[in-house]
């Protein structure tokens, strides 16, 4: 595995950013809407409901550790459909560059996007809500930890799946995060959903990252066993994702599916 062309692939996205305002904006402007919508609604209900919940505390930092995982998600997807969309893909894979430096170059992408969109979270929480995210102290680390391994997970899935498929289902990159947002107990315990929908809860891994946050954000606690249970899963999945991303990439270059992207 070459790191030089890991690093150049980052730097193609790098390069697609710093000339795109536009694209620019994007890192930080939904992100930061988010926060302060939300951010408006935490104080409204603390004011309303007293101090005896820290509605800020909750809400914001779970919105926070939503945009983790969204944007270490988009980060693999939507850099990937860049290729797409500038019908760039045949030049990459015509040249030395493996399907493996390729998926890497991308989680490097999804890392930097990541931390630029998330401290303008952070900064903007601080500034405006007195909500400083480092008091969860060395829970963050696992935590954030946990959001990037699923995030690359889901990315990787769905590349894998425009890959065989072609660019007519890129729609899962937009509709993978709102399909499991509900099950994922972003906003509420996983025993306030209906209990038919509980067991799909319990097979994703960020449920147990937003649950073991509001332990750690109420009662200071950090449950090892979620933890545990989230790892074990979030590997699984990343390890099947991975093998999912190779299959079809050998498939496609078996059957010749890389001249759809020079049509569609």
């Amino acid at each position: 595995m070459s790191f030089q062309r890991i690093y150049a692939i980052f730097l193609r996205q790098f390069f697609l950013l710093r000339r795109s305002p536009s694209r620019i904006m994007g890192v930080f402007y939904w992100s930061l809407l988010e926060v302060f919508i939300w951010g408006l609604i935490s104080r409204y209900l603390h004011s309303v409901g007293g101090e005896t919940f820290g509605f800020v505390t909750v809400l914001v930092g779970a919105v926070i550790f939503w945009n983790f995982f969204t944007r270490t998600m988009n980060g693999i997807s939507v850099s990937f459909l860049e290729d797409v969309w500038s019908r760039n893909l045949i030049n990459l894979f015509s040249s030395p560059l493996t399907i493996g430096e390729y998926a890497a170059g991308l989680i490097v992408t999804s890392i930097v996007h990541t931390v630029f969109s998330i401290a303008g979270m952070v900064a903007m929480a601080w500034l405006f809500f007195s909500y400083n995210i480092f008091l969860f102290g060395f829970f963050l680390i696992p935590f954030v930890f946990l959001l990037f391994l699923f995030g690359w997970t889901i990315g990787i899935f769905a590349t894998a799946f425009i890959l065989r498929f072609g660019p007519a289902v890129e729609i899962l990159v937009w509709s993978a995060p709102a399909l499991i947002m509900p099950f994922a107990a972003v906003f509420y315990p996983v025993e306030a959903l209906p209990g038919a929908f509980r067991p799909i809860s319990y097979l994703i891994p960020i449920s147990y990252v937003f649950e073991g946050m509001r332990r750690a954000a109420i009662g200071g606690t950090f449950d090892v066993r979620f933890f545990i249970i989230a790892l074990v899963l979030s590997v699984f999945y990343f390890a099947g994702a991975i093998f999912v991303f190779i299959k079809m990439y050998h498939i496609v270059l078996k059957r010749g599916l890389f001249t759809r992207f020079m049509t569609e």
